[in-house]
């Protein structure tokens, strides 16, 4: 399965970033891929009111993400906002695509380095699992990738490719953590990971620099289920097709049996 790594700088209207993500995907369609990941918060960037953005599934902005998608046929996962109770809203992937209609609320709140995310939005509960072309794909979001045992159920769920969406923050180490973080997590569960992060606004920024808000360092990459970077952009926008053997993850779980050697 090929799958596109679509690395985009969100702004903060959500028309001109729908705009942008139907651009990717129809790229990606023209590079042969099935599976276009964009990162957490395409909707709209971090610091805005996102109450006052966050539409429901139904609404505009899904469905222009769906129009796309019928017309490309290809699968999309991207980040958007939905209302919650409380006035909250939540972090939530949007998944559409021939037979396949599914969402994902982040579950992992960024309470972390100075930012509080769970002060505006409501974390969700449920590991979600999709099929793209008889592959069983899971869904995660950003702070999500420092908590192995989510990618670890996507596998018992059946999963040998995972998705990421992320709007990575920069500071000190950052970066660094990002890059082992994404191969510590495909190794964990053994599965494929297409972690898909939004580019810097300023792509001449110092990632080492942490800003107010987690605005993106960019360095999607796609890892093998051995944990091997298979694929990676660097800090600018881009998009980056590659390809997905699930075979290969058969063949490492077989020669590295660390979901069946479990004992905790």
């Amino acid at each position: 399965m090929r799958i596109a790594l679509c690395q985009l700088t969100a702004s903060t209207d959500p028309k001109e970033n729908l705009a942008a993500v139907q651009d990717h995907v129809r790229r990606a369609a023209d590079v042969g891929a099935r599976l276009a990941v964009l990162p957490e918060a395409s909707m709209v960037q971090f610091g805005v009111a996102l109450g006052q953005v966050a539409e429901p599934l139904d609404g505009p902005w899904a469905e222009g993400v769906r129009s796309v998608s019928r017309e490309t046929g290809v699968t999309v996962v991207v980040g958007m906002f939905t209302p919650a109770p409380g006035g909250r809203v939540a972090n939530t992937l949007l998944a559409t695509g021939p037979g396949v209609e599914a969402s994902y609320d982040k579950i992992h709140l960024y309470d972390a380095f100075g930012f509080k995310e769970s002060d505006t939005v409501a974390a969700g509960s449920q590991v979600v699992t999709i099929d793209v072309g008889g592959v069983r794909v899971g869904l995660a979001t950003c702070y999500d990738l420092r908590f192995p045992e989510l990618f670890r159920a996507h596998a018992d769920a059946g999963a040998t490719v995972s998705v990421l969406p992320a709007s990575w923050g920069a500071g000190p180490g950052k970066l660094a953590q990002w890059d082992l973080l994404v191969r510590a997590r495909a190794l964990d569960a053994t599965v494929w990971l297409a972690a898909v992060g939004q580019a810097a606004p300023d792509p001449s920024a110092d990632p080492e620099v942490p800003t107010r808000i987690p605005t993106g360092v960019g360095h999607s990459a796609l890892i093998g289920p051995d944990g091997t970077v298979r694929a990676r952009l660097g800090g600018e926008p881009g998009l980056l097709a590659a390809d997905v053997d699930v075979e290969e993850t058969a063949r490492v779980r077989r020669a590295v049996a660390v979901l069946d050697n479990r004992r905790l």
